[in-house]
């Protein structure tokens, strides 16, 4: 029976790939062989010996140690595009609530209870919380990703000019998105156009802080700004002067911080909703839980954030795998295993991945040899 333990409560789903006859998925594994987690922080998680791979619920992996976890020879993988309906529906709503104060309305209206002339007040006091539409207004978009090109569909469909930008996008991709959408190699183009931003990119040292004073200065006059990626995209300091200028009329984002919760009225702070839908849990569980099968059982890699990409149908009777981060990663495996094994290998950064099926089970002394220097040899 294979470990699997849960360090949240996940979708049942799950048991869609990882079969009770097979795997026994618990939050009390002592010694399991695969992790499946939502939101839990495992910075201090001591990894056991047995561990060969994590699978996070969900796009951001900022609560695994990434660099820990290569070095233990364990695999990370997330689930991109899960989510991703879920987030853009959040974002769409997100656009009208910049627009319209419907949230103070709301409230408002909350206050006439019991209140005869309740219809008088209405009529009178809703001017307070007019907004503009978003038909016809630009919208830009900043990643155009799976979340990205959803919102990219949605913002035209509801009558939006969209311009997009993504580094790692030609205009011939981006326009296979839709036809309709304008695609940039520059970001200043975005700021410069853009009635409304919306941000889909990955945190990292080239994005943290990406939306600052700089950035602001080239926008629009009165621009909203919309965040359902990372709190750590925008710099809370510049956005909140930008607000009081009247630079930025309007901040939305899905990641209520302390730097941002109740300074201004003019931020509205969604309690992290983007991926809270069932639908979005359900995809993230069969996603996270398929591609922790297909690495336990095959050795295949899809959709890993630390480890390179690969993945093989088995051509032999026995498979073995290694992660290193030796440099010879292939000729090792050749000269271990034989000139019978058929090798697949796959490199990211300064690991490699290597898949060899053979006819038939190699030595004990073989996989010594192999595992001597590497972080991880599995024979499957």
């Amino acid at each position: 029976m294979i470990e699997i333990k849960k360090l949240n409560p996940i979708s049942d789903l799950i048991f869609e790939n990882l079969k009770k006859d097979a795997y026994r998925v618990s939050d009390d594994a002592a010694d399991p062989v695969g992790i499946l987690v939502r939101s839990a922080a495992m910075h201090e998680y001591e990894i056991n010996p047995s561990l060969v791979a994590v699978a996070r619920a969900g796009a951001g992996v900022n609560n695994i140690p990434l660099p820990k976890m290569t070095d233990n020879g364990v695999v990370v993988f997330n689930t991109p595009g899960a989510n991703a309906n879920a987030v853009k529906e959040l974002v769409v709503l997100a656009l009208l609530l910049s627009c319209r104060d419907v949230i103070g309305g709301v409230a408002f209206a909350g206050t006439l209870k019991g209140k005869e002339d309740a219809a008088k007040q209405v009529e009178s006091g809703k001017k307070a919380f007019v907004g503009p539409e978003i038909f016809h207004k630009t919208l830009g978009v900043i990643g155009l990703g799976a979340i990205g090109a959803l919102v990219v569909k949605s913002a035209i469909a509801l009558g939006m000019k969209v311009i997009g930008y993504d580094p790692f996008f030609t205009e011939e991709k981006a326009k296979a998105i839709n036809e309709e959408l304008t695609f940039t190699a520059s970001l200043d183009d975005i700021y410069a156009a853009s009635d409304f931003i919306t941000i889909h990119v990955p945190y990292n040292d080239a994005t943290k802080g990406m939306i600052g004073s700089d950035a602001i200065a080239k926008m629009k006059s009165g621009v909203r700004i919309i965040n359902c990626a990372r709190a750590e995209l925008v710099d809370n300091t510049a956005m909140i002067s930008a607000l009081e200028e009247g630079k930025v009329k309007k901040y939305v984002t899905d990641f209520p911080v302390p730097a941002v919760i109740g300074v201004s009225d003019k931020i509205i702070t969604i309690p992290h909703l983007g991926a809270s839908t069932p639908e979005a849990e359900d995809n993230c569980a069969v996603m996270a839980s398929a591609e922790l099968k297909d690495f336990i059982e095959n050795g295949n890699i899809k959709n890993s954030v630390n480890c390179p990409a690969l993945s093989v149908p088995k051509k032999g009777a026995v498979r073995v795998t290694m992660l290193t981060k030796e440099a010879n990663a292939e000729d090792k495996a050749a000269k271990y295993l034989g000139s019978t094994a058929q090798i697949a290998v796959a490199k990211r950064g300064d690991v490699s991945y290597v898949i060899a099926d053979l006819a038939s089970a190699p030595s004990d002394a073989s996989i010594e040899l192999l595992a001597k220097g590497a972080l991880k040899v599995r024979v499957l």
